[in-house]
């Protein structure tokens, strides 16, 4: 099976063609450096990490949606006027980070999974854990981790 030559190319004595083996090594090489890519996401932060820092500002998380730090993976949510919230931006399915914010869920952009905004409580799957929380409060127009 490994010393087949794929078709097209050529047969010539010494191992000048491509062979089955390494066309299919490469596949797999492809395959595993696009789930690593999806896998990215890791690398969630502890609250004594993040204590302290300002993580948003208050003005650019609207009202029943949120915005998504990838610098601090975090995302900050408004569920309500005033009542900021602060999770982990690493999706607890398969560790990426969470792509955005709209419709009162933080969505995964790697297998769909859907956070709601005022827990971090998985609304859909395949994500099965809601997302960490942070403590936070609104400080100088900022968002802080307490």
């Amino acid at each position: 099976m490994g010393d087949e030559v794929t078709p097209g190319a050529p047969a010539a004595a010494g191992g000048g063609g491509v062979g089955r083996r390494a066309v299919l090594c490469g596949a797999g090489a492809v395959g595993a450096a696009a789930l690593a890519g999806c896998a990215s996401g890791g690398g969630e932060k502890s609250a004594a990490d993040l204590k302290g820092k300002e993580i948003a500002k208050a003005a650019d998380v609207p009202v029943g949606g949120g915005k998504v730090n990838a610098a601090e993976k975090v995302v900050v949510t408004q569920p309500t006027q005033g009542a900021f919230k602060a999770f982990t931006a690493v999706c607890t399915h398969q560790g990426c980070t969470v792509g955005g914010v709209s419709n009162g869920v933080i969505k995964c952009p790697c297998h769909g999974s859907e956070f709601r905004i005022a827990d971090g409580s998985v609304q859909k799957g395949p994500a099965t854990k809601p997302l960490k929380e942070y403590p936070v409060q609104a400080k100088g127009g900022g968002i802080v981790v307490a």
